[in-house]
């Protein structure tokens, strides 16, 4: 080849390195679930970039990607509660930046949005809201801590950023205060049962002197009855009676003999006549005059 179609040949595949340079250093890709921000020699664009393609500058425009998607992340907080008991809490922040926020954000807070923004706000309003209670509160109460925190946090971040949740993981105290706290609540528990044991006491204790009124209002109202109404012994024994003939005789004052102990005597003496068995008259009633 001569050398004028050597440097043609040179000529182009610069021309072409070129061209892909400049393609690539025009076009951009924002990736699912993000949004692009537009710098242009320091300036920064008002509208954000949608995912996708799209042309830019080359050379003079970068676009910088930002998340919209939700995040999580732990997080450490060390905090005092009104008793001055020291109580580390670990939690996990749940937030997401919202469209438009995307351009702000980027211009007034460098790094990290959470490192800048969410961490500090969230153990301010931890800070705040474990002061105005005790350990033992603290720990019994987690989701009034948990829900008033968030409240505080959002309010204090604004619209910037959106907090979604705050999930408390876990809230270590010291070992002496663990003790302290354990003993009181077995001492609670058997303040509890022995209150519940009085209770029951008292309650079988109600119960018997009830039944005993009952009783006693019972057997009055039978001796009334009686003494208005003394028929009603003969009506009782009328309704007690089983329909059979009594083995007894005699009757009055006479003295009465079982049928059944008559027949051993007549045994006893050989007597080879049965005594006939007579139906004894009722038993009559005493006299009370």
């Amino acid at each position: 080849m001569s050398p004028q179609a050597i440097a043609r040949l040179i000529g182009v595949a610069i021309v072409i390195f070129a061209i892909v340079i400049m393609a690539a250093a025009g076009t951009y890709v924002v990736q699912p679930g993000f949004r692009g921000v537009e710098v242009m020699l320091g300036r920064v664009s008002p509208a954000f970039k949608p995912e996708g393609f799209g042309l830019k500058v080359p050379f003079v425009t970068t676009i910088h990607p930002v998340s919209i998607r939700q995040q999580t992340v732990e997080e450490k907080a060390g905090c005092y509660s009104s008793d001055l008991q020291q109580i580390d809490v670990e939690l996990r922040v749940l937030f997401r930046i919202p469209e438009g926020s995307v351009v702000k954000l980027f211009q007034e807070f460098y790094g990290d949005p959470f490192e800048s923004l969410v961490a500090p706000r969230i153990q301010e309003a931890l800070k705040e809201v474990t002061a105005l209670q005790s350990a033992e509160q603290i720990v019994k109460n987690r989701e009034q801590i948990k829900t008033r925190s968030l409240e505080i946090a959002r309010k204090k971040i604004g619209t910037l950023l959106v907090i979604e949740d705050i999930v408390i993981q876990n809230i270590a105290l010291t070992k002496e205060l663990e003790q302290a706290i354990e003993a009181k609540m077995v001492q609670e528990q058997e303040a509890s049962k022995s209150k519940y044991l009085q209770q029951r006491a008292q309650i079988e204790a109600d119960t018997a002197v009830i039944q005993a009124k009952g009783e006693a209002e019972s057997i009055r109202i039978r001796g009334h009855a009686l003494k208005e109404n003394p028929a009603f012994v003969d009506l009782k024994i009328v309704d007690k009676w089983d329909g059979l003939t009594p083995l007894v005789i005699g009757g009055g004052d006479n003295f009465m003999f079982p049928l059944h102990d008559l027949e051993r005597m007549r045994q006893s003496k050989g007597n080879a006549t049965p005594i006939p068995q007579t139906p004894a008259a009722p038993a009559r009633r005493p006299s009370t005059r």
